[in-house]
Formats: structure tokens, C-alpha cells, sequence
């Protein structure tokens, strides 16, 4: 009980690992990522921008009031008298957040200000200075919880000076408060971006775990006829299609294997039935007579080629499904010519090749060989008496894009009922059946065309026999696709 009880613990481990690795919450930690990374560095920017704007023109304010005095007292003589706040038309505008403080030619306040600023040796000096206009200036000065700047201007001739200092610590709240402000807004920023990267990330994954979901049903059952239910135009729903497209080949490609090893079983039962039948009779061969004998060792060498003739077809309809053969240039006019050439040596019939237009493909040459092949044995097997030649005809394209193959015989022809099955696999018409042969022929001359972009096709000729051959892609519809 307690080693289930961990597995199963472990299990749900394994499934919150899994849950916090998905790609969904990988979608929405990194959306959410380079949106704080962003929003905090515009931020900053943004901030730092506006702080160094909002110092600098509080500074400029500063130094244009100095400088104005400076002006005014090297203009005119004045003395302290002038500047106090006391007396009725005093010289110096206050602008805001500024303090003006008046000191006697000692260095002594004789007006203060509002509040009250520090006086230091430099301020005295500057008081007992003979040049109007002589200016000292004070960054950072303390006067209780405000922190000033102070500049101390002379009014010349030993007459005093003339103090200006402006609050900053206003102006640093001011910043405080809008740095503050600042980080509240990116983080809410960032917030939103994850909550809607989550979203986000839902959605898209959505159809991606609906694929998932398949493929691990599909792995689990072996089922290969599941429905994908996937929509969109998008890259996931091309994936969706293509899954649902690749399960509906691979149960077709099952489902044909299926019915091969099926048909493959019931036409191997025939001859190996029949070699056991000839091989008991084998052991009494010595009771037979002499003509039975040649007949036992006749027949068991037929069945014998037969079954080899049978599994060499199913070889061959095995490897035309998945040919490794890399797809070349070929001309199928040359193809035909070799084709014809062996016919001719094995059989000692007339083979005659036509070739008309473009008669190029791109194609495995030993797949195009074997189907042609069969389609000339065919053509020699059922027209025995050799009335004409057997003719191969190539032409290309027969319509755009297309090259045909046939091969036209004088034989006894198909009937129109047998027309429209002489390509399934093991069909053999009934007037064929005494002859040697397995009936896979002409199905491995309907998969080499199929694999070639092309089809199968049989028809009555007219004055007598049978036309069957096949379409392939030319090279242009091959390029094209």
C-alpha cells in the first residue's frame, strides 16, 4: 500500500512538473518576461528623461535670476536698503520656491530671509568685495528639512551682498513621487501582460493539446482512424490537416498490408496444397508407372515455378509500396527499348516500340522497368499465336503534363466485365485461370503508376485484343508540384 501510495504521488509530481514545463506556461512566462523587460526600461528612460528635464529647468530658472541680478547691480549702485523686503518698490522679483536674503557690508544678515540662510567666510567676502557683481555660489545647503542651492551676489564697493537660494527638495518629491508612480504602472503593466500571455498562450496551445492528445491516443490504442479535430488556416491548423492526412495514409498503408498478407495466404494455400498432395505420392513413385512419374516430376517442377514466380510478384508489389529507389530523370522511350529487347531474347516474339513527344519523367527507373515488363509478359502469355506483334507504344504528354505507356497485344482481349478488376490484386478472368500466373501483374503496374502521379487504364481493341497501360507525370507537372 505505501509503495502505491508513493507512485501514485509520485505520478502527480510528475504530472505538475509536466503542467509547469508545458508550452503554454513557457509561452506565458516568456511574454511576460520581455514585457517587464521592456516596460521597465522605457520606464526608467522615460523617468530618468523626465527627472534630468524637470533639474535642468529648475536650474536654468536659478541661474536666470542670478544672472539678472548680476546685471542689475553692476548697472546700478545699489545698496542693501534696495533690496530689502521691507522697504516699499524693492528691486528683486522673488520667483517661487525662492529665498532672498540681504547682508550687510560686515557679512552680517541685514534682512533676512524666509527661512533664515547659513552665512559662511566666502558670503562675508564677497559682502566686503569692491566688484559689483562678484558672485559665490552654494550647491546642497541644509536650512532645516529643505535643501537649497545659494548663490551670493556683491553689490560692490564694500556695500553687502545679496543672497539667492532656491528650494529643490520640492522639485525631488516631485520626482519621488513620479518614480513611484512609475514603478506602480510597470508592474501593473506587467501583470496585465502576464494575464494576458496566459490567455494568449491558452489559445494557441489549445488546438496544439488537442494534437497531443491524439497522437497519444493513437500510441496508446494503435488506432489509426481518429478524427483530428483541428481547424484554422494558421501553422497549427496546417499541422492539424497534415497529422489527420499522415493518420489516413498510415490506415490506409494497414489496411493494405492487411488485405495483401490476407490475399497472399489464400493464393500460396493453392500450389503448397498441391505440392504436399505431389510429395506423399513420392514416397510409393517407385510403384508408378513410368508415364505417371513424368507427370509427378512435371507437375511438382511447374508448381514449383509457380510459387517461386508467386512469391518473386509479391517481392516485387512489396517493394513497389516502399521503394527506396531515389527518383531520377529518365526517358521511358529508352526504358521501353530495353524492356522490348529482353522480351524478344526470352520469347523470340516481335516487339515493336513507337515513341511521339516528350517522353521524359522523373521517376525510379527500376520501378517504371518492372511495371513495362509486366505489361509486355502479359501481352506475350495471352496472345499465343502470335498473329502480330506485340507493340509498346509511349507518347507524351497525352494531355499537359502527362506521358503514357501502353502496350497493345492481338490476344483474345478482356471481356468488358473484366475490364474494371484486371488491376486488383489476385484477380484473374475466368478464361485466364488455367493459365501459369498469380494475377499481381497488373497491380504492381497500378502502384508504379499511382507512386508516378499517374493511373492504370485497359480497354478492347479495335479489330481484335487488348490495350492496358499507364500515365505517369511528366517533368513539368512534377516541377510544378
Amino acid at each position: 500500500m505505501a509503495s502505491a501510495a508513493g507512485g501514485g504521488a509520485g505520478r502527480t509530481r510528475v504530472r505538475r512538473r509536466l503542467r509547469l514545463l508545458s508550452l503554454g506556461t513557457t509561452f506565458a512566462v516568456a511574454f511576460a518576461a520581455v514585457t517587464a523587460t521592456v516596460t521597465m526600461l522605457v520606464g526608467l528612460l522615460s523617468y530618468s528623461a523626465a527627472a534630468r528635464l524637470v533639474r535642468v529647468d529648475q536650474q536654468s530658472v536659478f541661474d536666470e535670476v542670478v544672472q539678472d541680478l548680476r546685471a542689475e547691480v553692476r548697472e546700478n549702485r545699489m545698496t542693501p536698503v534696495d533690496f530689502s523686503s521691507t522697504a516699499p518698490g524693492h528691486d528683486l522679483v522673488r520667483p517661487a520656491r525662492t529665498d532672498v536674503q540681504v547682508l550687510a557690508p560686515d557679512g552680517s544678515v541685514f534682512d533676512p530671509g524666509s527661512p533664515g540662510l547659513p552665512v559662511v567666510a566666502a558670503d562675508r567676502r564677497v559682502a566686503a568685495a569692491d566688484t559689483a557683481g562678484q558672485v559665490v555660489t552654494h550647491g546642497d545647503v541644509g536650512v532645516g528639512d529643505e535643501v537649497y542651492r545659494v548663490a551670493t551676489v556683491a553689490l560692490g564697493g564694500s556695500r553687502g551682498a545679496v543672497q539667492v537660494a532656491q528650494s529643490f527638495s520640492d522639485t525631488e518629491d516631485l520626482l519621488r513621487a513620479l518614480q513611484r508612480r512609475t514603478l506602480v504602472l510597470t508592474s501593473a503593466v506587467v501583470v496585465a501582460a502576464g494575464l494576458f500571455g496566459w490567455w494568449l498562450a491558452r489559445r494557441i496551445t489549445r488546438r496544439l493539446v488537442v494534437l497531443t492528445d491524439a497522437a497519444e491516443d493513437v500510441a496508446r490504442t494503435r488506432r489509426l482512424g481518429i478524427q483530428v479535430p483541428v481547424a484554422g488556416h494558421d501553422e497549427v491548423g496546417r499541422l492539424g490537416r497534415a497529422f489527420d492526412r499522415m493518420l489516413g495514409r498510415l490506415a490506409q498503408s494497414e489496411e493494405d498490408q492487411r488485405r495483401l498478407v490476407q490475399d497472399a495466404g489464400h493464393e500460396l494455400r493453392t500450389p503448397l496444397t498441391s505440392l504436399r498432395t505431389n510429395i506423399s505420392l513420392l514416397r510409393r513413385i517407385d510403384e508408378l508407372p513410368p508415364g505417371t512419374r513424368e507427370e509427378l516430376v512435371a507437375d511438382l517442377t511447374q508448381e514449383a515455378r509457380e510459387l517461386t514466380d508467386l512469391v518473386n510478384e509479391l517481392v516485387d508489389l512489396a517493394a513497389g509500396q516502399s521503394d527506396s529507389e531515389p527518383p531520377q530523370r529518365v526517358d521511358l522511350a529508352d526504358i521501353a527499348e530495353d524492356v522490348a529487347g529482353l522480351a524478344r531474347r526470352r520469347s523470340g516474339r516481335e516487339i515493336v516500340v513507337r515513341a511521339s513527344g516528350d517522353t521524359t519523367t522523373e521517376g525510379r527507373p527500376g520501378m517504371l522497368t518492372r511495371a513495362l515488363s509486366n505489361l509486355v509478359e502479359n501481352a506475350v502469355k495471352f496472345d499465343r499465336d502470335g498473329n502480330g506483334p506485340v507493340e509498346i507504344a509511349v507518347a507524351g504528354p497525352a494531355r499537359p503534363g502527362t506521358v503514357r505507356v501502353e502496350v497493345l497485344d492481338r490476344g483474345p482481349g478482356i471481356d468488358d466485365d473484366d475490364l474494371i478488376r484486371v488491376f486488383d490484386r489476385f484477380y484473374r478472368a475466368p478464361a485466364a485461370r488455367s493459365l501459369p500466373g498469380s494475377g499481381l501483374g497488373l497491380s504492381i503496374v497500378r502502384e508504379v503508376s499511382l507512386t508516378h502521379g499517374g493511373a492504370p487504364y485497359a480497354f478492347r481493341r479495335e479489330g481484335g485484343g487488348t490495350v492496358i497501360g499507364f500515365t505517369v507525370a511528366g517533368v513539368e507537372a512534377r516541377g510544378e508540384a
